[in-house]
């Protein structure tokens, strides 16, 4: 078959998406924008490497601010939730085997944060909107340095994506909750005890007694109680930038109209505190507590056997509840107005404790996945071993910068988006998605072949050496004193910036291999056709046979 045919048509008649549930079609469109989006923040960070390497003559000091001002917004929001939202709109219902709550609000979320995203990006892009994605106050309302345009551009972007984030959040819980038509109605009480974990550690302490256990079936699988305590914090984490969002708002509104607004107003302090405590929760809840579930059920479908410690694994996740909520202080640990106690406490003795969490996530998984063996190398398990090491290497590289002896010397330098949270992002997170889906792949697309092992084999190894290698690299710079957020022009440390571009480079072909292999997997036509309004009027999540 030829390259344009099979480009055109897909790879031995590529996807038929007359074929394809609601269900199955408005995830694979979020999952489809999200890999889009992610490939615009990729892009964006190469011109952000390469302009660090030699200044680019097109990217002068502001368009180069409000690049890093929306490079993680379309990187995280944009391109992470919707591949998380998208994933999670078909594997809740699949878990709990029932119909999803609402196809109509599943297409509004991810068309809303979508739109959002592109708005935000495009208040950097168009308007030089650039108090970067941290918002410190007052950078977000000094319009003598940014537009305020640009602000009500930017903001209203934000606002957008929160607002589809609580509709994916509702569609989630309802799913969870709700009794399907012609069901014996379920009871409210184990389903919210299971849903957070809360038996799981009620087996242990029966257990520790000498009684029977509190549930020896759970009403709700493992994977769906990581997803559901993950979703509280974003739900948290939505309020708290839509509040931030709305103060900002007014500011902007008030400029615009020409009553400018006094921003001492606002106790500096106490902001950062509150929109740190919100925003800490994508990293130290969401993030964590969806990949630690992510995890469980990738190794639960490769292996087809059940967990190891269930009951470990849902107490921890219900641990993780207090440990996400106390943790936000380590931003802050430079602040000298910060409380030192809450510097200590909830900065550095909390924080360290998302070892542990983490950890059990980790040797969990683990150990089902080495209780299978032999297992065959297929894509999705080398990807989740890659997100696995991906926080192997992130978690303790944010743990040492919590130090609050070593963050004297770490913060702000390129240690925090290097070994930190690049690493976090780039290879334990999105190496999990990757993991995710190929391993779905089969079920979304009714059994599309893959076009090309090879190309996927490439997506691998060039994902997983970029993503640690740029990390490194910039952690090296960081040892020998690169700030982050500070353009280096004469050449300062552009050893270090030559091979994390490099690097850079090699994720971004990872990613334009990754979509040519997809794309010649499903064809133009099934790309197409998956915009297009499903022809099956069934609630089913997958064809019924």
């Amino acid at each position: 078959m030829s390259f344009l045919n099979s480009l055109i048509n897909g790879h031995e008649g590529g996807l038929k998406t007359d074929g394809l549930t609601p269900t199955q079609k408005v995830t694979l469109r979020a999952v489809i924008i999200g890999v889009l989006y992610y490939g615009l923040s990729a892009l964006e960070g190469m011109m952000m490497r390469a302009h660090a390497i030699t200044p680019l003559p097109m990217l002068d000091n502001s368009h180069y601010f409000s690049v890093m001002t929306v490079h993680p917004i379309v990187g995280i929001f944009g391109s992470t939730y919707l591949i998380v939202f998208g994933a999670f709109t078909f594997l809740v219902p699949y878990l709990m085997k029932k119909p999803l709550y609402s196809i109509k609000l599943a297409n509004a979320t991810w068309i809303t944060i979508a739109i959002g995203a592109l708005l935000a990006w495009l208040g950097g892009f168009i308007f030089h909107y650039a108090p970067l994605y941290t918002l410190y106050w007052p950078l977000p309302v000094d319009f003598s340095q940014f537009n305020a345009l640009g602000g009500l551009v930017f903001i209203t972007g934000v606002a957008l994506i929160m607002i589809g984030t609580l509709g994916f959040i509702y569609n989630i819980f309802a799913t969870v909750f709700y009794t399907e038509e012609g069901h014996e109605k379920r009871p409210f009480k184990p389903l919210l005890i299971s849903a957070l974990g809360i038996d799981g550690m009620l087996n242990i302490l029966y257990k520790m007694t000498g009684r029977e256990p509190y549930a020896k079936e759970p009403a709700v699988s493992l994977p769906v109680v990581a997803i559901f305590r993950g979703t509280i914090d974003t739900f948290l984490d939505a309020l708290v930038i839509l509040t931030c969002g709305i103060l900002i708002l007014v500011y902007i509104i008030g400029d615009l109209s020409g009553a400018s607004m006094d921003y001492t107003s606002v106790n500096a302090l106490l902001y950062k505190n509150f929109f740190w405590w919100g925003l800490d929760l994508i990293a130290d809840g969401l993030v964590l507590i969806y990949i630690a579930g992510s995890w469980y059920l990738l190794a639960m479908l490769i292996t087809g056997k059940k967990l190891f410690m269930q009951n470990i694994a849902r107490a921890a996740l219900l641990l993780e509840l207090i440990v996400s909520w106390a943790v936000w202080s380590h931003h802050l640990l430079a602040d000298q107005g910060q409380y030192n106690m809450m510097k200590l406490v909830s900065g550095e003795m909390v924080t360290a404790f998302e070892l542990v969490t983490q950890g059990i996530a980790i040797f969990i998984t683990l150990v089902t996945l080495w209780s299978a063996r032999p297992l065959k190398m297929s894509n999705e398990l080398k990807f989740l071993l890659g997100g696995i090491l991906g926080f192997m290497l992130a978690v303790p590289a944010g743990i040492i910068q919590a130090d609050m002896g070593l963050n004297r010397i770490l913060h702000n330098t390129q240690w925090v988006a290097g070994p930190h949270f690049h690493v976090a992002i780039l290879v334990g997170l999105t190496m999990t998605l990757y993991s995710a889906i190929y391993i779905l792949w089969p079920t979304l697309t009714n059994g599309v072949k893959l076009y090309s092992q090879k190309m996927a084999s490439y997506h691998f190894w060039a994902h997983l050496i970029g993503g640690i290698g740029m990390g490194a690299f910039m952690g090296m710079a960081a040892m020998d004193g690169m700030l982050r957020r500070t353009l280096y022009l004469e050449g300062e440390y552009q050893t270090y910036m030559i091979l994390a571009g490099i690097c850079g480079l090699l994720l971004l072909s990872a990613w334009v291999v990754f979509l040519l292999n997809v794309l010649m997997s499903i064809g133009l036509k099934g790309l197409l056709g998956i915009f297009k309004k499903s022809k099956l009027q069934t609630t089913a999540l997958v064809p019924e046979a």
